[in-house]
């Protein structure tokens, strides 16, 4: 039997009798949804900062590759050639390696009238694409990040 409404205690906070205090199935179920479109928004914006980020250290990958290029040319009074590649230069091996864990390539000469290049194949590691599949170049440098 229910007591009258005189007698039944209420929740201070609520307007609800202490024996219906609590959350529904219904209010439960609303707050995880929105938790889980919260998480989901969340993990599309860090999706987006590693590809960015692995892009962008490609380009200060092949940055210093340059620098090491240049400087074992005033050292050598030559690039390496081909059949070398970047050995001969004093790099950490971790500066080898792309983001997307492929061997940067040289080439001896370059294109564009370059001495040489540098390159990396973007996340595909096949040639052209968009994105986060570009081919990031060392006579490019400037113009991605424009």
């Amino acid at each position: 039997m229910t007591q009258p409404l005189a007698l039944t205690r209420f929740n201070k906070a609520s307007t609800r009798p202490m024996s219906q205090a609590g959350f529904s199935l219904i209010e439960i179920m609303v707050v995880v949804v929105i938790i889980g479109i919260l998480a989901g928004a969340v993990a599309l914006q860090v999706t987006d900062y590693t590809r960015d980020a692995r892009k962008s250290r490609a380009r200060s990958d092949i940055s210093v590759i340059v620098k090491a290029l240049d400087t074992y040319r005033m050292k050598h009074g030559r690039y390496p050639n081909n059949s070398e590649g970047l050995d001969p230069l004093s790099l950490k091996q971790s500066s080898q390696v792309d983001p997307w864990g492929n061997p940067y390539h040289y080439n001896k000469p370059g294109q564009r009238d370059a001495p040489y290049e540098v390159m990396t194949l973007g996340a595909d590691a096949r040639e052209g694409g968009e994105g986060v599949n570009a081919d990031i170049y060392s006579w490019n440098l400037q113009d991605e990040r424009e």
